[in-house]
């Protein structure tokens, strides 16, 4: 049987680079994003040149309609839902200092960052319940967090606050769900070159011909693609809850 993945935030950058991944190891692709579709017709135009039937909706993460409309499309097109990525997430607007952040820029990176990982989790973990097992396990869910779950950035703790909760949620629905064949992984991205990273090239740049990267290059989408990839078919069986850093050894303590 053809598996199906929703992967959220997939029209463009990490998201994009996963939906096409997933639509070449042979998925049906849902894709959910807050622009419209036409917005997004080169990305688009790429799965349909490769076969890939895809579903597009519009919609934000933090808002739980947006949810439900996204789970309902999605099993009404295909019949079922094998894959989950939580890729979807924002930056705060304005870089403040951890003294000067506001609660209007927690409450919006939180809403969507977070919550909303964990209701649309909640909301995929209930239909993948519903079906039957397929192959060795029933359903795969794996969130796209960061390397600022665990590092701290003073001028953007909003964004790591959100993303250490991501990993946390990886924690608590692995174990919940494990029982039923449902397993559940983190990747965390360093210095990966997409439009959130954009504005601070030059910064980055400066950090990687220092040496702060063992590995000595921005990271690019297809990275994050390829690990996904290896999470979603059947390598992993007797693995969850698990994270993979995908940030050129950017993690490694050195003395």
């Amino acid at each position: 049987m053809k598996k199906t993945a929703i992967v959220t935030g997939g029209s463009r950058g990490i998201g994009f680079a996963i939906a096409h991944q997933l639509g070449l190891d042979g998925c049906n692709v849902v894709i959910m994003a807050t622009s419209s579709e036409a917005k997004n017709k080169e990305n688009l135009d790429k799965l349909k040149d490769d076969g890939i039937d895809y579903l597009y909706v519009q919609g934000s993460l933090g808002d739980s309609k947006s949810r439900e409309e996204l789970v309902n499309k999605t099993v009404d097109k295909y019949g079922a839902v094998h894959i989950l990525v939580n890729n979807a997430g924002v930056a705060p607007t304005v870089r403040a200092d951890l003294l000067e952040m506001s609660e209007e820029s927690f409450d919006r990176v939180m809403d969507i960052n977070t919550k909303g990982n964990m209701f649309l989790t909640q909301a995929v973990a209930k239909q993948m319940l519903k079906q039957p097992m397929e192959g060795k396990k029933r359903g795969t869910i794996v969130n796209i967090s960061s390397c600022s779950a665990v590092v701290s950035s003073i001028n953007r703790g909003e964004y790591c606050v959100s993303k250490a909760g991501i990993s946390m949620l990886t924690t608590l629905y692995a174990d919940r769900l494990a029982g039923d064949g449902i397993f559940v992984y983190e990747i965390r991205p360093g210095v990966i070159a997409t439009d959130m990273t954009s504005g601070v090239h030059e910064k980055y740049d400066g950090l990687i011909e220092q040496g702060e990267f063992p590995i000595a290059r921005w990271g690019a989408s297809e990275d994050v693609a390829n690990a996904v990839s290896a999470f979603c078919g059947d390598k992993f069986l007797y693995t969850t809850g698990n994270h993979i850093d995908v940030d050129g050894g950017f993690h490694i303590r050195r003395l």
